[in-house]
């Protein structure tokens, strides 16, 4: 049987963690984070991938850096054949890669070569890939370069957001993850390297992600929004007396063409309100118009339009600001 050390921090490492245990191959040692301060106490947190550890007596470590040479000393001398690495949030330098005799294997949120990088998730719903998966890869010190092992594709669905393609991606990592443990013990598991075209980064999300820009396209808007719920959320400053209120927006539709003037301009300056009844909240956007279906005010909760509407009024002619409004 393999000896296995884990390293992750999220629920999404979980997942994969809670699958290993599942299946039997449970880890002699868990690698995570160290302990954050949540909640409006501040109190310390631990990560969910240490509670599952502790609940199921793994032996855990939560080193501030890989970088320490105490650290990599005592890693050293811990026999290993193989160490699972999922959205752990560190960097492994070579001593800890080259240690484990099969190396590293890496769960990435991705069919590489596409969306290399921190968020892979949101970056291919906010470009309206339709197809995303898993790709378990073999670490080097690259940025998510090493040869690929197995994968496993599921589609964007139209209906997706960040958070339920997080959920899915995160059962199929746990169910690939065993997959190649299982063909890496029998000798099966052929490395496949990366083809040079086709490589796109997915840049860390950043604040500047959250706002609302509505001189964009509709699609790209429609698409951000989902690609951005739950975290970071998108946001659009109105202007309400003398204050600028930020207003988040969890879902928008496109209009059906059309929507747009003959020279494809919108009907009105970006970001103006059309429409705000029960029926509709038509907003005129880079292209045409969109129409926002679910929000949420300062300090509320998300609401359906008509609900949102009724306690937050807005009236054709308000107009939502450009993204600077909120900087």
């Amino acid at each position: 049987m393999l000896r296995i050390a884990f390293a992750g921090t999220p629920e999404f490492a979980a997942r994969a963690l809670s699958a290993l245990i599942e299946a039997g191959r449970v880890p002699v040692l868990v690698l995570t984070q160290p302990d954050r301060p949540a909640g409006r106490g501040r109190a310390l947190q631990a990560s969910p991938v240490k509670a599952l550890a502790v609940e199921h007596g793994i032996e855990v470590w939560q080193p501030a850096s890989l970088r320490d040479p105490q650290v990599q000393r005592r890693f050293a001398e811990v026999p290993l054949d193989v160490m699972v690495v999922a959205a752990y949030g560190l960097i492994l330098p070579e001593p800890i890669l080259s240690h484990p005799r099969f190396g590293c294997l890496n769960i990435h949120a991705s069919l590489l070569p596409r969306w290399r990088g921190a968020a892979p998730i949101q970056r291919a719903i906010e470009a309206g890939d339709r197809e995303t998966g898993i790709t378990i890869m073999q670490m080097d010190a690259g940025l998510d370069t090493g040869p690929m092992l197995y994968s496993l594709r599921t589609p964007i669905l139209p209906e997706d957001t960040g958070g339920s393609v997080h959920d899915r991606l995160a059962a199929l990592g746990g169910e690939a993850i065993v997959a190649a443990l299982d063909a890496l013990e029998a000798g099966r598991l052929q490395p496949v390297q990366q083809p040079a075209e086709g490589v796109t980064y997915a840049h860390k999300l950043g604040r500047d992600d959250s706002l609302l820009d509505f001189a964009a396209p509709a699609r790209a808007l429609v698409d951000r929004v989902r690609a951005f719920d739950p975290v970071p959320g998108s946001s659009a400053a109105i202007r309400r007396g003398d204050e600028t209120v930020p207003v988040k927006f969890w879902r928008l539709q496109a209009c059906p063409a059309g929507s747009a003037a003959e020279d494809g301009r919108p009907p009105a300056p970006p970001g103006t309100v059309l429409r705000a009844d029960a029926q509709a909240l038509l907003i005129a956007c880079g292209d045409g118009v969109v129409d926002a279906l679910e929000l949420q005010k300062p300090g509320g909760r998300r609401l359906a339009r008509a609900d949102f509407l009724r306690g937050f009024p807005i009236a054709p002619g308000d107009r939502f600001l450009p993204p600077q409004a909120l900087k």
